[in-house]
């Protein structure tokens, strides 16, 4: 019989619970290759609290870092823009354009972008108060496909591409992404920004099935499909993180 001499070390959970202020945070644990030291992030768009150590990281010291920072923890959550639910009475944004959600108490029919009789804008949404959220969340995803789809037709046949499948998400890390295999994938948020930002993102990633990088001739690609991509870059630096609010 063979007996090992080192024991396998025990997996690290995939949180930890920190307390600050009568107030309990979990924070999941991330190791990384390329971590030199312990950091911490809390995201602008999910408000989770991340914990990332190196590969050799000790989980013990790692968590006296989280506490020793429980106030900052505290403090970045308290930052973080308030959530808009897309209840009744919640302002969406629409193609950059702010709308009202109006229910319509015991009507029946889809849900349509409109005016209100005082001329403002509105999304229109029947039947029952606690359906309303998902009803509003499927128009948005239904409006972005269509856009994206329109958007993405046009930039393949600006360059000569055959169009390929879109796949529309709800990420968190990336407005856009293009497979290896030619398959393109968004955001359904880039519905609430402004049109030439989602143009933008359907250009960056069409060009991509020319250029599977980000090199000098990607970037040529992408100026020649959209002339507005400095534009979007900014905007999307200055307000892409509060498209994350919604929903």
């Amino acid at each position: 019989m063979r007996v090992s001499l080192f024991r396998r070390a025990a997996p690290d959970p995939d949180h930890i619970s920190v307390v600050h202020g009568g107030e309990l945070f979990r924070v999941a644990v991330r190791r990384r290759a390329a971590a030199r030291r312990f950091t911490l992030r809390v995201s602008n768009a999910t408000g989770e609290i991340v914990l990332t150590l190196p590969v050799g990281g000790d989980l013990k010291a790692a968590t006296r870092f989280v506490e020793a920072h429980g106030a900052w923890i505290a403090a970045r959550l308290q930052r973080l823009p308030e959530r808009i639910l897309l209840r009744p009475g919640d302002t969406v944004p629409l193609r950059g354009v702010p709308h009202r959600i109006l229910h319509r108490v015991g009507e029946r029919g889809p849900v349509a972008a409109g005016t209100d009789g005082e001329g403002r804008a509105v999304i229109a949404v029947s039947g029952e108060a606690p359906h309303v959220p998902r009803r509003v969340r499927d128009f948005l995803r239904r409006e972005a496909e269509r856009d994206l789809a329109e958007a993405v037709a046009r930039h393949t046949a600006a360059l000569g591409r055959r169009g390929r499948a879109i796949t529309v998400r709800d990420t968190t890390s990336r407005w856009g992404s293009c497979t290896a295999s030619g398959r393109l994938n968004f955001s359904w948020r880039l519905i609430l920004a402004p049109p030439f930002v989602l143009d933008y993102l359907a250009a960056h990633e069409v060009a991509h099935l020319a250029e599977m990088n980000h090199s000098h001739r990607f970037w040529r690609v992408v100026h020649g499909l959209c002339p507005r991509t400095q534009e979007a870059e900014r905007w999307l630096k200055r307000h892409g993180a509060e498209l994350h609010r919604y929903g």
